[in-house]
């Protein structure tokens, strides 16, 4: 059972609050020798990896759910989205 079926069980229970709107939060997805590492700049400490792009950003879309839920448990603030992303060309 992946994480968002278990949020689901739990909001249709009453036992969680269901979120009114979505957080769209920026990603960096970098390669780690072998592997792919994956971040949140705007969660510090939500982390994942994964054997390809695809399988780190599925991995970190898990983790960030998973921070997400340990942040209201603890009663900590969850932090809005700021971080945007940008690309600059630059001559090689």
């Amino acid at each position: 059972m992946k994480v968002g079926d278990v949020v689901r069980m739990l909001t249709s229970d009453g036992w969680v609050e269901e979120v009114s709107q979505p957080m769209r939060y920026a990603i960096v997805i970098e390669r780690a020798g072998e592997n792919f590492s994956a971040d949140v700049p705007d969660l510090p400490g939500c982390v994942a990896t994964g054997a390809s792009v695809k399988e780190a950003a599925e991995r970190l879309r898990e983790a960030i759910a998973l921070h997400i839920e340990g942040l209201r448990a603890d009663g900590i603030a969850i932090a809005e989205p700021s971080s945007c992303v940008e690309y600059i060309e630059i001559a090689a």
